[in-house]
């Protein structure tokens, strides 16, 4: 049998980096493929070689048996071949329906005129054949939630009907609910003999969905074997070259934190979006919050930071007795607020590192006059750069051009470098790899041990059960319970109370 797409000797090089490296693997019809390795070792840019986004600098790639030269995406995709992107690829003041069909409206046009009863009736189908969540149409893209921009994009990417489908940290957007709702799609598509190459950062997820793994390091494959043949501590050593040592969650089952509040929410609600939620946040405590779907846990972590006007209840600094009404006061507070949209809504992607570290510190790197200090502002920077070990050539490199995990690590860096008194953090591990992401725990349980107050919104129950020492679910919006980590924290009560 021929394999469905096939690539021998790929090498991609950017400037003096070596991204790809005499790269060989194949995935077979009706099979799926994981490709495995750290933030930078050169899945990505294979993938978008596959897709037709980048060209190889040699090497040949193989469809079918027939050779296979992409000149761009849509040649990718009229040869059967589409990819759902890592980073959000879609042009926000459209609605999803046009997203969906971008490039190929004219079969619902008459005289240059869109036929948008027969657009939206079509992605609604398109949506139900593939057994798809249905998404808001009639909103512009970028009022989603970036959970259905996924969905979005997923159903996309389908839309040129492929035979073989790239999926690049999907899941990692996604609820438990939706991650299911994938895991069907999958066995769905390749019951038709359809192939997936699948790259992920959850390694127990890649051992039950894929069939093969391919390891990546420094742009190589190192190691390709059925995934029954792996074990996670297997898979983390081929990955980073070295054993993992200990458990990058939590050792102990224990609430642990001091007595003295930070901050009291009473009764805050918002709309339909989030209700009823009450709860007061310790110094030295993680607090998690989890849900599944449209639960409204990402909603609560922008009312709670200010961000949405009309929010009725009160969220108090209980070191001050003030009333905390917009972002600015939570700021002056001593508080942060990370959003799970890095790209969107975090980072200036086309900004230096260093102006992203400066600028939310601009007040504290003054100078006379009011002025930066630039002796303040560039010793900042460094200790940015190297306690967070962010890899650039130079504090100067462009964010955009940074992995995922280093990108978050600039997200992180340019708030925790302030002596905060609490953050709240919106999925701060979503698309790291296993080093950034014990990387990224450490730091937090630092932050723990030195009293900081942490509200972590995470979509993965594993996460919050290793590092929370009480989770708040809440459910259709609404506060289901707050659970302890002495008494509560199974996947079985969270399951019951979240469904």
């Amino acid at each position: 049998m021929e394999a469905r797409i096939r690539v021998e000797g790929i090498v991609k090089r950017f400037g003096n980096t070596v991204a790809n490296k005499n790269v060989t693997l194949s995935i077979m019809p009706g099979s799926v493929l994981g490709l495995a390795g750290e933030n930078g070792s050169g899945k990505s840019t294979l993938a978008s070689m596959i897709c037709g986004m980048q060209k190889p600098d040699s090497g040949r790639m193989y469809k079918d048996g027939s050779e296979y030269i992409p000149e761009n995406p849509i040649d990718a995709n009229e040869k059967k071949v589409a990819m759902v992107v890592q980073e959000l690829g879609i042009i926000g003041i459209l609605p999803p329906p046009v997203n969906m069909f971008l490039g190929k409206t004219d079969r619902f046009s008459k005289g240059g005129i869109i036929n948008f009863k027969a657009l939206n009736q079509a992605a609604k189908e398109h949506f139900e054949k593939w057994n798809l969540p249905l998404i808001p149409f009639n909103i512009p893209t970028e009022k989603l939630s970036i959970e259905h921009r996924k969905i979005l994009e997923l159903a996309r990417a389908l839309s040129c009907d492929p035979d073989f489908l790239v999926l690049d940290e999907i899941s990692q957007a996604l609820s438990q609910d939706n991650r299911e709702v994938l895991y069907k799609f999958i066995k769905t598509f390749t019951s038709q003999g359809r192939s997936i190459l699948m790259v992920t950062h959850d390694l127990e997820e890649m051992l039950e969905v894929c069939d093969t793994i391919s390891v990546l390091r420094d742009g190589e494959v190192i190691d390709t074997r059925s995934s029954s043949d792996f074990t996670i501590p297997e898979l983390q050593k081929e990955m980073i070259g070295r054993e993992v040592s200990g458990d990058y969650y939590r050792d102990d089952m224990k609430e642990d934190y001091q007595d003295d509040l930070l901050l009291k929410v009473s009764d805050l609600n918002f709309k339909d979006d989030v209700k009823n939620v009450n709860f007061e946040l310790h110094k030295g405590e993680i607090l998690g919050i989890c849900g599944l779907s449209d639960a409204g846990i990402h909603e609560f972590g922008k009312v709670l930071f200010g961000m949405e006007k009309g929010a009725t209840g009160s969220v108090k600094d209980m070191t001050t007795g003030k009333e905390l009404k917009d972002p600015r006061d939570l700021l002056d507070a001593g508080g942060a607020y990370l959003s799970k949209d890095r790209d969107a809504d975090g980072l200036m992607l086309n900004a230096s590192i260093a102006s992203n570290l400066t600028i939310p510190n601009a007040k504290r790197l003054s100078g006379t006059a009011g002025y930066l200090s630039p002796s303040k502002v560039r010793d900042m920077n460094e200790h940015a750069r190297e306690f967070f070990e962010i890899k650039c050539e130079s504090v100067n490199s462009i964010v955009g051009s940074l992995s995922g995990g280093n990108k978050q690590k600039v997200n992180l860096s340019r708030w925790l470098v302030q002596d905060l008194k609490f953050i709240i953090l919106d999925c701060p591990t979503r698309g790291v790899d296993i080093g950034v992401k014990a990387y990224i725990y450490g730091v937090l349980k630092e932050a723990k041990k030195n009293g900081m107050g942490i509200i972590m919104i995470t979509d993965e129950l594993t996460e919050a059960m290793g590092m929370a020492d009480r989770i708040l679910v809440m459910k259709e919006h609404e506060q289901a319970a707050l659970l302890s980590r002495e008494t509560d924290f199974t996947t079985e009560k969270l399951g019951e109370v979240m469904l």
